[in-house]
């Protein structure tokens, strides 16, 4: 049997590892891993992972042969991990088409809050939480509609993350896309790590931010968005 069809016969999951460690790509949990999808291999990736969660469910001591509940949540999980909460792992960046700065407005955005959702990547609860961005553009940035945000967003956030590290990557992603002379992201949100296990308190939340440019290096600027942020 030659290498290819070696290949071939693997699950498809060592198939995707190979290419992202051939390429020398990261494959945290918080990665985007599209470019190393092939067409048809996401379907039977939810194929794969629907069998290992039978086997957990099994390992759990629960008999999903006769709880009619449970028969098909193997099923379920899978496809909610890899086409909905998860998604952001395995697809590419949603079309955000960006327009000149033709009016050259250079006076203060906000957009938001926008609700967000995602999961701790350390126990995979659920994290539920809202975001502000704030923009400052020059004549050379770039624009993009409102709905734009949003989709962005939710992309970076469908994945396992850590709230600290998803502020950072939308930074990063709204820097390269709009080319301001400074951006403000706030984000706020409740994690169901500390409310459904550990202390249970179900009335903390976490709220963190990124400055990048002039919202950094300018007080005024930074405090007028945040005194704007919640109006």
């Amino acid at each position: 049997m030659n290498k290819t069809n070696t290949v071939d016969h693997l699950p498809v999951s060592q198939r995707i590892r190979s290419r992202l460690q051939q390429a020398g790509a990261r494959f945290h949990a918080n990665d985007n891993i599209a470019a190393h999808i092939e067409d048809g291999e996401l379907d039977l990736l939810q194929a794969e992972v629907q069998d290992k969660l039978k086997a957990v469910l099994e390992s759990l001591v629960i008999d999903t042969e006769h709880d009619h509940n449970t028969q098909d949540t193997a099923k379920r999980v899978a496809k909610m991990f890899i086409k909905e909460v998860f998604r952001g792992r395995y697809v590419q960046m949603p079309a955000s088409t960006e327009f000149p700065n033709v009016e050259q407005l250079n006076e203060l955005m906000i957009v938001g809050p926008i609700t967000v959702r995602s999961a701790c990547s350390h126990h995979l609860c659920p994290i539920i939480g809202r975001v502000w961005v704030g923009v400052m553009p020059n004549e050379h940035s770039n624009l993009i509609g409102l709905s734009k945000y949003a989709r962005l967003i939710d992309w970076v956030m469908t994945r396992p993350q850590i709230q600290e590290e998803a502020v950072s990557q939308i930074a990063n992603l709204l820097m390269k896309k709009l080319q301001p002379d400074g951006l403000a992201i706030v984000m706020e949100a409740d994690h169901f790590c500390m409310h459904w296990r550990g202390v249970k308190d179900s009335n903390s939340k976490m709220t963190n931010s990124v400055m990048r440019g002039s919202f950094l290096s300018d007080a005024n600027l930074r405090r007028e968005f945040l005194s704007l942020m919640h109006k």
